[in-house]
């Protein structure tokens, strides 16, 4: 099957834009407040950043309903801020305190909100693709029309589990949409240099798999891109794959010096490509929005994540006892004599 490039723009409102350029935004300040906070030291671990990325999560969260579930990787704070999470318990939790999402035992790699349908942030690369499915198996199995968001990277996409999952997707005509989120450099390897097939979403034709790959700077495209993969599931048609060629502007972690690539590369990206940017730019030309506007909203997302540090610092460090919750499912049925 030949590949479907979104290259034409779907109609929407001031309203919508603004709210894309909002989230993305939040998403960035977010991201760059994390980065401070791990060069202090309060943050501790591995730390995985999303800054570049904003419009994967954010135009594949404005195709999705109320009850739709997604998984992803270790670089999931972008994820958990586009699904609704509140920015306070995402940063107590990087912060490894007891106001995060996870009271302060899963860090930046291990989050969690039933609330919101979010089932992690996985540290096992691929891991999360197999448990997408079976989050989607279930949807399929009490019929109740969700879909399932699976997100890895250009590095996972080598993984056998991936395949295994691919089979068992299409042979039960599960409502998963793959979301192959190709930032390029994997761990740090290109992937010209590590991939024979380098269209990654044509891997599922092997199956009978349709997908597309999409512009993932473009906040836009991934949108319309999106709601046809969501329309496909919804319809019971089975698994969708969408490559969403986006870039990462740090290194693979807050450790990583990303030596693999020249600065004049990552400068071209932001100056050029910057999905932020993008939208910054409609909203002007297009008479949406002001300077001033947009220096407020700016103001406001500054406000929340200045916020939520706080919150994170004020926080206390979990008592010792906590380490010995959420191990069993409190509400199993008790056996009877």
């Amino acid at each position: 099957m030949a590949a479907r490039k979104s290259v034409k723009k779907p109609n929407v409102s001031a309203d919508e834009l603004l709210e894309y350029y909002r989230e993305m935004l939040l998403i960035r300040r977010f991201e760059e407040k994390a980065g401070q906070l791990y060069g202090m030291g309060l943050i501790g671990g591995f730390c995985h950043l999303y800054i570049g990325q904003e419009a994967v999560v954010v135009g594949l969260e404005a195709a999705a309903e109320d009850g739709d579930k997604r998984v992803t990787s270790y670089r999931d704070h972008g994820h958990m801020l586009a699904c609704g999470m509140d920015p306070d318990g995402v940063m107590a939790e990087l912060t490894g305190r007891e106001g995060g999402y996870s009271k302060g035992k899963g860090g930046s790699m291990h989050m969690f909100s039933k609330e919101k349908h979010f089932y992690g942030g996985h540290g096992i690369v691929g891991a999360q693709v197999p448990l997408g499915a079976g989050l989607a198996f279930s949807d399929k199995y009490k019929g109740n029309d969700r879909v399932t968001f699976a997100y890895f990277g250009d590095g996972a996409a080598n993984q056998g589990q991936v395949y295994e999952t691919y089979n068992m997707a299409q042979l039960w005509d599960l409502p998963v949409v793959f979301v192959i989120e190709n930032n390029q450099y994997a761990m740090g390897t290109s992937v010209q240099r590590s991939t024979k097939s380098p269209a990654l979403w044509k891997r599922g034709e092997a199956y009978g798999i349709k997908g597309e790959e999409v512009d993932g700077m473009d906040v836009l495209a991934v949108k319309e891109a999106g709601e046809r993969a969501v329309a496909h599931c919804r319809a019971g048609k089975g698994p969708y794959i969408l490559e969403v060629k986006t870039y990462r502007y740090r290194g693979h972690s807050m450790s990583d010096p990303a030596k693999y690539r020249t600065r004049e590369e990552v400068q071209k990206m932001r100056e050029e490509r910057d999905p932020i940017e993008q939208i910054r730019s409609m909203l002007l030309t297009g008479s949406h929005a002001s300077e001033d506007d947009l220096k407020a909203i700016d103001k406001e997302i500054k406000d929340i994540v200045n916020k939520s540090a706080d919150f994170s610092k004020e926080s206390p460090e979990p008592a010792l006892e906590e380490l010995w919750t959420d191990i069993y499912a409190d509400d199993l049925p008790q056996e009877t004599a």
